[in-house]
């Protein structure tokens, strides 16, 4: 027993953390401390910019109606001076494509942007701090303040902070909601209290999530729900622009005073005063090199830039760096140079030319849409001169702001006669019409039981607007 027990303590302790700390740790409040500079600014402008759009989109006005509306009990898009139906689908799947490019032409370039200073999650859980920053006091305070029983300071405090930030949760919900049903409408029944049941659990739906994800969850998203986190890396190479710590010139780490030589010393650059863990809204130390967690928002650059304007030493300890200088196959100043590399070149290339298809697929789109619907009664039918009839239906879809009259021909045989209740019709503006029409033939033209036939739709008052549908005349 004796020597078991001292096998026992002479057996060096694991360093491995369990793996369920691995997978998923017990979340410790973090409590960033507020960091101003270049990069703090640029989080700031582009937070104000983000949400001057997203709040203020819905209120503007184009031709009498809501600018921006994705009108999907009418299916109908609205986009300024354009019109989608869900027949238009592919411009969608287009706009995605063009996103994910640019997604990767960025993160290829210079990591996470989209992560640290436009994702929505990062957006809110500023706004949040700023609020909370604001009624609760820097870091320091927060952190006495969480530590602190519950009083009536603390209970005014957190009340007061947990009410703004509903506020600010239910406006966003509610402009959410203001994108899918005219947010004038909107705000009138919310005012009347008339609200419906789906937007008022759609509204609710989207400021809970607001508030649970910047309030509380915060890195927690970040860390282990969004996959972009996970994925980033293969976008990656050696030549992409992070934030890097140099351990070349930082190590060794240590304290010591402003006028010390540190060289003298054996000392790095870096004075181990923990700042940039500090500034983290993810909490980790980005002098243990590239970790997922990182999500590019360079409040350590800035905060380290503080500390060493401080101690007298040059800037960029902590920089947007590639791994490429950092192992010293080329200088800072050789960054630029490397931007255009095969991968990036890639990105660049299918990017432009899938913009220019998509932009002159917009400017080319025509305003109309034709579907040809034959009689499911009968094929086809011979009248009493002899000749012999088709019947369909055609449906026609006025995708313009505009007013139109249209005429109809049909080609394809030899002397076909198109019959109608009138030579023109005329569509409202987005209307969508049904119109009989029959095609006649002389069965001595009819080679074939099956033939095929083209119905041509043309504006009379635009000859830009045509469409041609095919379909088939079936002789007896």
């Amino acid at each position: 027993m004796e020597n078991a027990v001292t096998n026992d303590k002479q057996q060096p302790a694991s360093t491995e953390a369990p793996i369920e700390q691995e997978l998923y740790a017990i979340r410790q409040v973090i409590q960033p401390r507020s960091v101003h500079g270049v990069f703090a600014n640029w989080r700031i402008a582009l937070v104000l910019l983000t949400q001057a759009i997203y709040y203020g989109l819905p209120w503007l006005q184009w031709d009498n109606r809501q600018a921006v509306l994705f009108d999907l009990a009418a299916r109908k898009f609205y986009i300024f001076g354009l019109v989608f139906w869900p027949q238009d689908f592919v411009y969608l799947t287009g706009l995605l494509i063009l996103s994910a490019l640019t997604l990767f032409l960025f993160t290829a370039v210079a990591g996470r942007l989209w992560c640290g200073y436009a994702c929505p999650q990062t957006v809110y859980t500023e706004i949040f701090m700023w609020v909370e920053n604001w009624l609760e006091g820097d870091h320091l305070a927060r952190k006495k303040l969480d530590k602190s029983p519950w009083n009536a300071n603390k209970l005014r405090r957190r009340g007061l902070k947990h009410l703004i930030w509903m506020l600010i949760a239910l406006w966003t919900g509610f402009t959410f909601i203001g994108y899918f049903t005219p947010i004038q409408m909107l705000a009138a029944e919310v005012m009347s209290a008339s609200l419906g049941p789906w937007e008022t659990f759609w509204i609710l739906f989207y400021g809970f999530a607001t508030w649970g994800n910047a309030g509380f969850m915060r890195e927690q998203v970040c860390k282990y729900m969004c996959p972009y986190a996970r994925f980033q890396s293969v976008m990656f190479d050696s030549d992409t622009l992070t934030v890097t710590y140099d351990t070349s010139r930082g190590e060794p780490r240590g304290s010591r005073s402003k006028k010390a030589d540190h060289k003298a010393l054996g000392l790095g650059d870096c004075i181990d005063c923990s700042v940039c863990v500090q500034v983290c809204p993810t909490g980790i130390d980005i002098r243990d090199g590239l970790q997922y967690e990182c999500i590019g928002c360079a409040a350590c650059i800035d905060g380290c830039d503080q500390i060493m304007d401080k101690m007298g030493y040059p800037r960029g300890l902590i920089r947007y760096t590639t791994e490429n200088v950092v192992k010293g196959k080329y200088p800072d100043s050789g960054i630029l140079k490397h931007v255009l590399r095969p991968r990036t070149i890639i990105y660049t290339v299918l990017l432009a030319l899938l913009s220019g298809t998509f932009v002159y697929s917009l400017a080319t789109r025509v305003p109309l849409r034709v579907d040809v619907i034959r009689d499911r009664v009968a094929l086809s039918k011979e009248t009493d001169e002899g000749l012999i009839e088709n019947v369909y239906r055609l449906q026609l879809i006025n995708k313009d702001g505009q007013p139109h009259r249209y005429t109809i021909q049909a080609q394809g045989i030899e002397g076909l006669q198109v019959v109608m209740t009138s030579r023109e019709i005329a569509a409202a503006p987005l209307q969508t019409i049904d119109i009989p029409v029959s095609l006649i033939a002389d069965p001595v033209e009819l080679k074939g039981r099956s033939i095929e036939v083209t119905f041509t739709i043309q504006a009379t008052d635009d000859p830009r607007i045509k469409e041609d549908v095919a379909t088939k005349f079936f002789n007896r």
